[in-house]
C-alpha cells in the first residue's frame, strides 16, 4: 500500500469515526482531503470498496499495535496493562453510529471486522495466559483455553444488551475495570503483588481523563 493511500484511509478511517459512515459522501471525502473525485477514484473504486479499504487499514494498524505491545520486554501483567491502556484510548475514540452503520449498511465488513477482533483478542489472551504461567506470575490451575474464550466474549459483548450504555461503554474506568478484573482472577499472590506494584507505580489517572 503506498503512502498516499494510507494518508487517505486514515484521514476517511477519522470521519467515519466522527460522523458516521452513511452520512460521509464521495463528495465530503474529497472535499475533506482536499483532492478532486476524480483523483480519489484513482484509489478506490467506489464508496464501498473505500469502506473496505478503510476497515483494512484500521484492523492492520490496531494489528501492528498489539504486536508492538506483545514484542516489549514486559512481564504478561505489565502487558495487560499497557493493552487495556491502548483500548482506553480506542474507546476514548468510539462511535457508536459508525459501527450501527457498518452493522446495517455493510453486514458483510461488519462481520468480517467481529471475526478479526474476536480472533485477535482470544489469541492474545491465551498467549498472555501461557506467558504468565512460565513466568510464574498466573494460577498453574486454570483452563487456558476456556479462561481465554470467557475473557473474549466478557469483552467483544460489552455493548450487546441493555446493560451498558454507550457512555459507560466509552468510559476509561470501566474498560480499566475489566482488564484488572481478569487479572487478579488469574494471577497467583506472586502476580497480585506484581499488579498492586505496577498500579502503585504509574499514574494510571491521566488515560481516565
Amino acid at each position: 500500500m503506498n503512502k498516499e493511500l494510507e494518508n487517505i484511509l486514515e484521514k476517511v478511517g477519522g470521519l467515519y469515526n466522527k460522523y458516521g459512515i452513511k452520512s460521509v459522501t464521495m463528495d465530503d471525502v474529497a472535499r475533506e482531503l482536499g483532492i478532486s473525485k476524480k483523483t480519489l477514484y484513482q484509489f478506490v473504486e467506489n464508496k464501498n470498496d473505500l469502506v473496505s479499504k478503510v476497515l483494512d487499514y484500521l484492523l492492520h494498524e490496531r494489528g501492528c499495535t498489539l504486536s508492538e505491545i506483545a514484542a516489549k520486554n514486559q512481564n504478561a501483567i505489565e502487558e495487560l496493562i499497557e493493552t487495556g491502556v491502548h483500548i482506553i484510548k480506542m474507546f476514548k475514540e468510539y462511535n457508536p453510529s459508525t459501527e450501527y452503520d457498518l452493522k446495517k449498511y455493510y453486514p458483510e465488513l461488519f462481520a468480517k471486522l467481529n471475526k478479526v477482533r474476536t480472533q485477535r483478542m482470544y489469541d492474545a489472551v491465551l498467549k498472555n495466559i501461557v506467558k504468565g504461567k512460565k513466568e510464574g506470575l498466573y494460577r498453574l490451575d486454570m483452563n487456558d483455553i476456556i479462561i481465554a474464550k470467557i475473557q473474549t466474549s466478557r469483552f467483544m459483548h460489552l455493548n450487546i444488551g441493555d446493560i451498558f450504555s454507550p457512555e459507560e461503554l466509552s468510559n476509561p474506568q470501566n474498560v480499566l475495570e475489566l482488564f484488572i478484573y481478569h487479572i487478579r482472577g488469574i494471577a497467583n499472590e506472586k502476580g497480585l503483588k506484581v499488579l498492586d506494584e505496577i498500579l502503585k507505580d504509574i499514574d494510571i489517572n491521566k488515560y481516565l481523563q
